[in-house]
């Protein structure tokens, strides 16, 4: 079994366009503003940043990102 990340919202349902590998890609995904991967990783500062960005739209949409098990 793989895992992976999506998106529900307030009713449970998956949001197919917000999949991804990890909760930061999702995270990118749901985030309009383009946030540099690799400045996420390297800058607390910068990941603050990103992270303020993605709870206030999450909260907005009443949504969650959640990890997901698939079969193979």
């Amino acid at each position: 079994m793989a895992a992976v990340w999506t998106v529900k919202n307030k009713d449970g349902k998956v949001l197919e366009d917000f999949t991804g590998a990890s909760h930061l890609e999702v995270g990118r995904k749901v985030v309009p503003t383009r946030y540099d991967a690799f400045r996420l990783h390297v800058s607390s500062s910068y990941r603050e940043l990103f992270n303020r960005a993605l709870r206030q739209i999450l909260e907005l949409r009443h949504w969650e990102i959640v990890r997901v098990s698939r079969g193979r």
